[in-house]
C-alpha cells in the first residue's frame, strides 16, 4: 500500500524518536519527505530514507522559529512542487527542573516556544501552500501529559494541553479550507527525549516496570505512534478532524488503579 504515493510531507524533530520513525514511514508509503530537526542527527534520517530508495531531504531547523518554518514550507514547495502533510512533531520536556515552584520562567518560555508556538507556527505557515496543493492534512505532536496531570512536568502538561486546544481552534478556523488538523498524544514512549528514563530503568534492572501503569503493561515504541501519523496524514482519515487521539497503552482510559490478577471466567472482581 503505498497511502501517501505523490505526497510530499514535512516531518519536524525528525533526528530521533517519533519524528525519525515516521518520516521513514511515509517515506516508505510513497510520500517525498523534509526531515526537519535542529539536531544534526536529521541527516542520518535523510540518509537513511534515500539508502532504502525513498526520498528526503535534511533541513537544519528550529520548528520554533517563525523565519526557520517558514524557510522550510518554501524549501519543500520548491524542492518537490507542493505541500500536503506537516507533522508538527517536535517537542522538548522542558528538563531539568526540580519541581513546580523551583521552575524558572525561562524555562516555561523555551518549552512553550517549541512546544506550542512552534505548532501554531506549522498552521500558519503550512495551511497555505496545502490548500494551494489541493488540501492535506496537518498534525501535532501533544501527550497524555496535556489530558491530566502526572504524566510530566507543570510545565510540558500545559504546552501539551496547549497544543490539544490549538488543534481544536485551527479545527475550526480551517473550515472549508480543506486541510485536516489533528493531534496525536503519546504516552510513555521510549524517544531521545525519554532516553535517560529508559537508560536509568535499565542500569538498576526495572526495566519491566516501565509503563506498568498502562492495561498493556509495557512502555511504546516510536513505530506505534507512527503508524497512528500515517493514518491520520493519509485518507483513510478523510472524515478525523479537529481530535486529540491518545496512543497511551491504555492509560488514559481510566483514573490510577491498583492492578488484580487475572481472575477465572465467570468469577466477579470488584
Amino acid at each position: 500500500m503505498n497511502a501517501l504515493a505523490n505526497k510530499v510531507a514535512i516531518v519536524t524533530g525528525a533526528g530521533s524518536g517519533i519524528g525519525s520513525a515516521t518520516a521513514a514511514l511515509f517515506a516508505r508509503q510513497g510520500a517525498k519527505v523534509v526531515a526537519v530537526d535542529i539536531a544534526e542527527s536529521v541527516g542520518e534520517t535523510a540518509d537513511a530514507i534515500t539508502d532504502a530508495g525513498g526520498t528526503a531531504i535534511a533541513i537544519r531547523g528550529d520548528a520554533g522559529s517563525e523565519q526557520d518554518v517558514e524557510a522550510l514550507v518554501r524549501e519543500a514547495v520548491q524542492r518537490f512542487g507542493g505541500l500536503h502533510i506537516f507533522y508538527a512533531n517536535a517537542g522538548v520536556s522542558g528538563m531539568p527542573t526540580s519541581g513546580y515552584f523551583d521552575t524558572s520562567p525561562e524555562i516555561w518560555l523555551e518549552t512553550l516556544r517549541i512546544n506550542l508556538v512552534g505548532p501554531f507556527l506549522a498552521v500558519k505557515h503550512a495551511t497555505p501552500a496545502i490548500q494551494a496543493s489541493g488540501g492535506g492534512a496537518i498534525l501535532c505532536t501533544a501527550s497524555v501529559a496535556g489530558l491530566r496531570s502526572g504524566a510530566g512536568g507543570a510545565h510540558y502538561s500545559a504546552s501539551k494541553a496547549g497544543v490539544i486546544n490549538l488543534v481544536q481552534t485551527a479545527a475550526q478556523q480551517l473550515a472549508g479550507s480543506g486541510v485536516r488538523i489533528n493531534a496525536i498524544c503519546p504516552g510513555l514512549i521510549e524517544t531521545g527525549m525519554t532516553k535517560p528514563v529508559f537508560d536509568y530503568a535499565r542500569s538498576i534492572g526495572k526495566q519491566d516496570k516501565l509503563g506498568q501503569l498502562n492495561p498493556l503493561g509495557r512502555s511504546g515504541r516510536p513505530e506505534e505512534i507512527a503508524e497512528v501519523a500515517l493514518f491520520l496524514a493519509s485518507d483513510l482519515a478523510s472524515y478525523v478532524h479537529g481530535q486529540a487521539i491518545a496512543v497511551d497503552g491504555g492509560l488514559s482510559s481510566s483514573l490510577p488503579t491498583a492492578k488484580r490478577p487475572h481472575e477465572t471466567a465467570g468469577r466477579a472482581s470488584w
